[in-house]
């Protein structure tokens, strides 16, 4: 078996992942990523199920439970500020076993892969009988055997082989942002609602970065300054929403995007794979982006060791993740549609709900049902 050169496109999760298999394979990567270094802050993600099991193979379980956010409690609040109700967060949020929840730059800092080339991007691809010729956005290029696409919901690898892809658009939109620290929260995220509108805030600890998060329900907006759009749709909300949007205001351009999926017909075009968002995203309503990318890096590395046939370990990459995939997208869908209540009487019968489900004696087992759907989809699949 030859030692194939391949080119991974995007050093977020799902790259520096299939890097470390491949070199494990016997193969050589190299990792390109458009953004001049690591990327920091990023909120926080979980990993699930038989993401879990990656990170145990991968032998990273430990630095990633050392990193563990830890949340205590998820709070919901009125207007006035008021408690509605206050609940054991790794209940609520359906975390089971040895499930984690990890800032997403800790994360990325514990997968970071050595052969990443930062401040460069693909240019151009054009396919050999023999491998991909790579043009550099810096001017240079290269032969590579294969290459893969791991850069994300808006992936330019994808649109260069697939063409344009049309993304499903789940009626909503996202935005997450740094607030001062001073929201007196440890290990604490607090959630307000009103109809079409959601908000919630988090710190991991007293004195730790705070972060806001902005979800508004929307058909596809186009081009727009989230800035603007977002102040014109929360100002005046209630809570503390003007002051997170002073914040904003102060502050860089936020993480503003559309809660979307990507769904393709195919995961692979010749020599050329598609690897996490880039080729299935859920949204960030489902929260399996993260485990969805690390089982695929697992899948794909495992694929690719085990044949010089680029074309049979693409089709088993592909086997393997489909069902998975499909599992998480319609679990992503059915979140997005419940992030954001449609109306006051919806606001209104789930605040009831929380307000009375502490004093449930069959509490536990009422979120256990509700949570059921998410671990079946985070176990959705059985690991080579």
């Amino acid at each position: 078996m030859t030692q194939r050169e391949v080119l991974i496109s995007g050093a977020g999760l799902a790259g520096p992942a299939l890097a470390h298999w491949l070199r494990r394979g016997g193969l050589r990567p190299t990792v390109v990523e458009r953004a001049p270094a690591r990327r920091d802050g990023g909120y926080k993600v979980d990993v699930r199920g038989a993401a879990v099991e990656v990170l145990k193979r991968m032998g990273l379980f430990e630095a990633a439970r050392a990193a563990d956010t830890r949340m205590r409690t998820v709070t919901y609040v009125k207007a006035d500020g008021g408690r509605i109700a206050s609940l054991d967060a790794n209940l609520l949020m359906g975390r089971r076993g040895d499930d984690l929840e990890i800032m997403r730059t800790d994360l990325v800092t514990i997968l970071a892969d050595e052969s990443t080339v930062f401040g460069d991007s693909i240019a151009s691809l054009r396919e050999t009988p023999d491998g991909v010729d790579v043009t550099f956005a810096s001017g240079g290029s290269r032969r590579f055997d294969l290459v893969v696409g791991a850069d994300g919901l808006h992936s330019a690898t994808r649109r260069q082989v697939l063409g344009e892809v049309r993304l499903r658009h789940l009626g909503a939109y996202i935005s997450i942002f740094d607030v001062p620290p001073d929201l007196g929260l440890d290990r604490e995220e607090v959630f307000f609602s009103d109809p079409g509108r959601m908000v919630f805030a988090y710190q991991t600890g007293p004195g730790d970065p705070a972060r806001v998060g902005l979800v508004f329900a929307s058909p596809p907006l186009g081009a727009v300054r989230p800035k603007e759009v977002l102040r014109e749709r929360f100002a005046g909300m209630g809570w503390r929403v003007d002051s997170f949007l002073d914040a904003l205001d102060a502050g860089p351009e936020p993480y503003f995007d559309s809660l979307s999926q990507v769904e393709l017909p195919r995961y692979s075009s010749g020599r050329v794979a598609l690897l996490g968002d880039a080729a299935y995203c859920p949204s960030p309503a489902s929260g399996q982006g993260t485990s969805l990318a690390l089982v695929g890096a697992y899948v794909l590395g495992r694929a690719l060791a085990a044949t010089d046939d680029h074309a049979a370990a693409f089709a088993g990459y592909e086997t393997v993740m489909r069902p998975y995939v499909e599992k998480n997208l319609a679990y992503g869908r059915k979140m997005a549609g419940d992030m954001v209540p449609g109306g006051r009487f919806s606001v209104a019968f789930r605040n009831y709900g929380l307000r009375t489900l502490r004093f449930n004696p069959w509490k536990r087992q009422i979120i256990e049902q509700v949570t059921k759907p998410l671990h079946l989809a985070a176990n959705a699949v059985t690991l080579p």
